[in-house]
This record gives C-alpha cells, structure tokens and sequence, in this order.
C-alpha cells in the first residue's frame, strides 16, 4: 500500500510540474505574440516606406520613361550607360570628398573636443559649461538644412559677404574668393559647410561614451606622469572604439546620400563641380525627365549603402566578439 502510494503521489507531483511547464510555455508563447504585435506596426512602416519604393525604382531603372506615360523596358541599357558616364563617376568622387568632410574630419574633430569638453572644460569651469558648450557644437544638427545653406550663401557671397568683408577688414583681400561660384572653391567650401554641420553628432556620442570609461585609468595614468594628450591616445581612444565604428557608419552614410546643402548652396555647379550622385538623381529626374536613368542611379546608390553598412556592421561585431 505504501509503495502505492508513494507511485500515486510521484505520479501526482509530475502531472503538476507537468502542468506548470505546459502553463509556463503558453505564458512564453502568449508574451512572444504580444512582442510580436507591437513589433507590426513598425514592420508596415518598413514595408510601405522602404521596401516598395524600393522594388518600384528598381523596376523603374529597367525602362525608359519621361515620367509620363508608358515607361518602356530597356533592360540593362541605363545601367550600362551608367558604366560610361563621366559624369556619374566624377560624382562619386565628389562623394567620397563628403565622406571626408562628413566622417573622416568631424569624427577626428569630434574625439578630441569631447575629450576637451569631458576632460578640461568640466572639471576647471564645471559641468554647465561643458554641457553649454556641447550644445552649442550640436546646434547645425537641428537646423533645417535650408535655413543652414541659405544662412552659409550669404557668408560665402562674393560681394557683401561676411567672410569676404572679414578678410577685406583685415586687409587679406587677396584671399577673397567667390566662393560658391569658383569651380576650384566650390567643392571645399561646400566641404567646409558640411563639417560645421556634421561635428556635433559625433561630439555627443563620444562625450556619452566618455562618461562609461572607468575614471581610474585616467587616474592611474596621471599619477604616472602621462599629459591630457597622452591620457587621450592611450586610454581614452582605444576604449572608445565602438563609438567610433558606429560614428564613421553613420556619418559615412550621410555623406554618401548628401543631398539638401549641396541643393541649397550651388545646385550641383559650377560645372558640375560640386555634383554627388543623389543630385545627379535628382537633375535625371526632374531636370532631364529622365526617370529610368536617375531610377538606375539612386539603385546604385542604395545597394552600395546596404552594402556598407552590412561589411561595417559585421566588422564591428567581430571586432566586438574579439574583444570579448
């Protein structure tokens, strides 16, 4: 009788923890559908905003079309048109000057003025100013790109200029240019612009970045005799790595789909000369009427966005995994 019982309570006691696994799981599949339901909207989103468009310039890219009518299938004949433009390619390099300008210069820039910022300013005139100041670097970020370009036209004006009344009232007129209107200019001054633009995103992610780094390294560091600049070099920059992968990622692809100050500024002139490929676009399909081509070229451009970001992303996770 005992083992008897003894069976029926064993048996008792699995059919409960039984139940009580059966019930856990549909907890977990009931909270994964709740997940899930709040994740559709963004997914829609997704779907309506990006991917459609998408396929439907990628279509577009295969025809001949003005934009009215019938678009006509051509197959491959805008992409291999593309393949011969000079045009198209001296747009690319254009670009890759914006990827200086927009990654390269502002993230150099940004690291050693948020080190400045978290290292100087902060402890010798204290936190407020530290924040005031990195405000104020952050400050182009939430202007309207055409509030900023037709401020910066008027301070790169040949005549009655601010930069060039600057460089009259110190007696440099020999450096006056037309700024915008110079096709040996054109291109560094829009360059210039961009980098005013773009420092304060990079400044604010590292100054965030700054303040997760374990204070008793600098400490240590000091004690041991090393200077603000060798502090930076050697602490502060490697333990900021990840920042600086998602900083340059960004930025890069920014820079690659540039398209408002280079619009506002000089409308892709002089000559062509400070043309990038999202306004190459543009001017195909609204300029030209030549909807196939510029459908080929914003193509183009995506994929080697996406592709970029995907060698970028799988990069910093290996880098990441290392480290780990």
């Amino acid at each position: 009788m005992t083992d008897l019982a003894t069976k029926a309570s064993a048996g008792a006691d699995g059919g409960q923890a039984l139940s009580r696994r059966r019930r856990a799981g549909a907890g977990r599949s009931r909270t994964d559908g709740s997940y899930a339901l709040y994740l559709l909207p963004g997914a829609l989103a997704f779907l309506v905003v990006i991917v459609v468009p998408f396929v439907m310039n990628t279509g577009i890219s295969f025809t001949e079309w003005s934009g009215v009518g019938t678009p006509e299938f051509t197959g491959l004949d805008n992409y291999e048109k593309l393949a011969g433009d000079e045009d198209f390619w001296e747009s690319f390099r254009h670009s890759l000057a914006m990827v200086v300008a927009m990654a390269g210069v502002p993230t150099a820039l940004g690291l050693v003025l948020a080190s400045a910022l978290f290292d100087v300013v902060a402890k010798h005139a204290g936190s407020r100013w530290a924040s005031a100041l990195r405000a104020c670097f952050y400050l182009p970020q939430v202007l309207p790109i055409a509030v900023a370009g037709i401020v910066w036209s008027w301070i790169l004006a040949p005549e009655n200029g601010s930069l060039n009344d600057l460089l009259g009232a110190l007696g440099l007129d020999s450096l006056q240019q037309d700024w915008l209107g110079d096709p040996d200019w054109a291109l560094y001054s829009v360059m210039a612009v961009m980098v005013w633009v773009q420092i304060g995103f990079p400044l604010v992610i590292f100054m965030s970045g700054l303040q997760r780094l374990d204070p008793a390294l600098h400490e240590a560091a000091e004690l041991d005799g090393a200077g603000w600049w060798r502090r930076f070099w050697h602490v502060t920059l490697p333990q900021l790595r990840p920042e600086i992968a998602v900083v340059l990622l960004w930025c890069t692809i920014a820079a690659l789909k540039v398209f408002g100050m280079v619009y506002v500024l000089t409308g892709g002139g002089p000559g062509g000369s400070t043309n990038v490929p999202s306004y190459f676009a543009y001017q195909n399909f609204f300029e030209n009427f030549q909807a196939g081509y510029g459908a080929a070229v914003s193509t183009v451009l995506t994929i080697l966005i996406m592709v970029l970001a995907l060698v970028a992303l799988r990069l910093q996770t290996r880098v990441e995994d290392e480290a780990g």
